[in-house]
């Protein structure tokens, strides 16, 4: 909550120059003294390429000649003692700029000793720093009276201390357990205010100033009290927060409660602290998948559904997620596709907290640049997804991440090999995840933009997601060519299938579950022939696997012509009639399965359950179908030769 609030302050308008309000002019002296800027160094390199070089020209001289982004306020409050918001300080941990430091109104730098103290829940840090400069540090009032004049001092927008008057008006009880209370003013307080000082009428400290309320002219402070009287040498981490997993509308809340012992340099207080945090976000995760484990796919009657039916054969990726009534299904998205050079493409969607990616590589990248050099992929997709830098009024392109700076690889539960790169976005504190998986036809990816702060646990969620990406497999056989040849990238499911073919004579599919072959003589058969594996999770012998559930080929990627086997499972009792009615259909051999051309779209089609003899007294619990569709109306003798041409070679061994 107090995060929240305090980013709605980014919305806060300009503020007026330096003024002290009614404050004894014998004490602005000592105020100004004794509160500093809190100042991170900007990134030194930009490993990125622009379309143009950045207008810095358009930014005012201070932010653009500034070696350092503002970003809050801190004070004195005893010898080499200083105090600012938790928040301020956290901006910096593990950060991809640096330390944070203090700066004073003439531009000095101080860096950071040791943390002395530090309260999560509070929102406040205590911290000594190396070489100090000789202040008198502020006084202090922990009583103060309600009603009475105040004045918040700060580093307001960053552009320098500012002083301005208003009302100490009230006390709140902070939000998670009401252990204490807020101190509420009306002097106003704009970003860059977070850390400074809330002063009484005489210039002495009453609170910290931590956030401001989106919805009314009040801010609030911490009172100087709970400062002074937190423990010494410790940091103290007492909060509530959620956690959720993008496949589940189910969420886990816990506190989250850690100490450590300081004084620490702040390098090591980073690293204490990041270390909690992220153990505290893999054990939230635990629980609930643990709460969840009995309806959390492929487990509970709510995946049955899922299980059981057929792949829709679609090359774009997505996410199973369970909806509102507890099923499991495929989320539905809306591409949006941009044309690459040499037959090239990508397509991208949101879902969820990433962006799903299909990238059908070029003509002119092999399958090895691709899969071998990440910044291939990345400048690929800024070309199709472009990003973009905004420096003042312009927004200019970013043709260019340049090298990853994390190669890993991650294999999944059903065996898939993923790629894992990171990106920096160094001018931006963040950094972009990208889960990449090889396909035939070039990438399907997981992309997520974060900071190094949630690396970890954005890592660790696409780990978990990567166990419900739904996607099927699709190329010409040129691509497959290529791709089958990566060995060490393709998921084990494939190391039980054989692809042969040889253009202009014949074409093989072998399976553990079917097989089928066919000549020319059927369709045609050349390096722009299409295949597509249409992907499915199902159950096997009481295990959930990700196979093949349908097998598409096209005579030509741009043409109608194509040949089909399709696998068909026999409905669970839990299921409803649809699924009955659509199994019995095929045990009947009804239409569309009765071997009888038809009519659909403008294309002719004929199929038929294959491979497997269905008696009366025998149930079977798999079903394969063969079909053969082509554009326009053909002759019912020429279709039913393509299907027996088919069917002649089709062998199911799966029962």
């Amino acid at each position: 909550m107090r995060r929240a609030l305090w980013l709605a302050g980014l919305a806060m308008a300009a503020v007026s120059p330096l003024h002290a309000a009614t404050m004894d002019p014998a004490v602005l002296p000592r105020v100004q003294a004794a509160t500093f800027e809190v100042v991170i160094p900007k990134p030194v390199k930009d490993p990125l390429s622009y379309e143009k070089p950045l207008p810095f020209d358009q930014l005012p001289y201070q932010q653009r000649t500034d070696k350092f982004y503002s970003v809050g306020t801190a004070f004195a409050i005893g010898e080499n003692r200083y105090v600012t918001a938790g928040h301020v300080l956290s901006l910096g941990i593990d950060s991809l700029m640096g330390e944070p430091a203090l700066r004073d109104a003439a531009g000095h730098v101080y860096a950071i000793d040791k943390v002395t103290r530090y309260s999560l829940h509070e929102d406040f840090v205590e911290f000594s720093l190396k070489d100090p400069p000789k202040v008198a540090p502020l006084a202090v009032n922990t009583q103060p009276d309600v009603n009475q004049v105040v004045y918040a001092v700060g580093n307001a927008l960053g552009t320098g201390i500012v002083i301005r008057d208003g009302l100490y008006t009230s006390q709140t009880p902070e939000d998670q357990d009401g252990r204490w209370k807020w101190l509420r003013f009306s002097a106003a307080a704009s970003p860059g205010n977070s850390g400074g000082p809330l002063l009484d009428k005489d210039g002495k400290v009453i609170g910290v100033v931590v956030m401001k309320s989106p919805d009314e002219n009040l801010n609030y402070a911490l009172p100087i009290d709970l400062v002074l009287k937190a423990p010494e040498n410790i940091a103290s981490i007492d909060t509530r927060e959620s956690y959720q997993l993008d496949v589940i509308e189910d969420k886990h809340t816990g506190d989250f409660k850690a100490q450590f012992p300081l004084p620490k340099s702040f390098a090591d207080f980073s690293a204490a602290y990041q270390k909690l945090h992220n153990a505290d976000v893999d054990q939230k995760r635990h629980e609930l998948l643990t709460e969840n484990a009995a309806t959390m796919f492929p487990n509970g009657p709510g995946a049955s559904r899922l299980l059981h039916v057929n792949s829709d054969a679609n090359p774009f990726p997505t996410l199973l997620h369970r909806n509102s009534n507890g099923n499991w299904v495929t989320s539905k998205v809306a591409e949006n596709k941009a044309v690459l050079p040499h037959n090239g493409y990508v397509s991208r969607a949101i879902v969820g907290q990433q962006v799903m990616f299909h990238l059908r590589k070029p003509d002119d990248v092999t399958s090895k640049q691709l899969y071998g050099d990440s910044k291939v992929f990345m400048d690929l997709v800024l070309k199709g997804a472009p990003m973009q830098r905004r420096v003042g009024t312009e927004s200019v392109k970013i043709t260019s991440l340049g090298e990853p700076t994390l190669s890993a690889s991650f294999t999944d539960n059903y065996q898939r090999r993923w790629q894992i790169r990171e990106w920096p976005m160094a001018y931006d504190n963040g950094l972009i995840v990208a889960f990449l998986l090889p396909v035939p036809d070039g990438y399907s990816a997981m992309v997520r933009v974060t900071s190094n702060r949630t690396e970890h646990e954005d890592m660790s969620d696409l780990k978990q997601l990567a166990n419900f990406v739904d996607v099927s497999y699709s190329g010409t056989l040129a691509q497959w060519k290529e791709f089958l040849a990566n060995t060490e990238l393709l998921p084990s499911v494939l190391s039980d299938i054989a692809i042969r073919f040889n253009y202009g004579d014949d074409f093989k599919y072998q399976s553990k579950r079917i097989g089928f072959a066919y000549t020319p003589s059927l369709q045609k058969i050349d390096a722009d022939s299409e295949l597509v594996l249409g992907m499915s999770y199902f159950q096997d012998h009481g295990k959930t696997v990700w196979d093949v559930s349908k097998v598409e080929v096209k005579s030509n990627i741009d043409n109608a012509e194509h040949v089909s086997v399709n696998r068909h499972v026999a409905p669970s009792d839990d299921l409803d009639d649809s699924f009955r009615n659509h199994w019995g259909k095929i045990v009947n051999r009804s239409h569309p399965d009765d071997g009888v051309p038809y009519s659909e779209n403008d294309m002719t089609y004929i199929g038929t359950v294959g491979g497997t003899q269905v008696s009366a007294d025998k149930k079977p619990d798999v079903l394969y179908t063969a079909f053969y569709g082509v554009d326009g109306p053909r002759p019912e003798d020429a279709m039913k030769g393509k299907l027996n041409q088919l069917l002649d070679k089709l062998q199911v061994n799966e029962h």
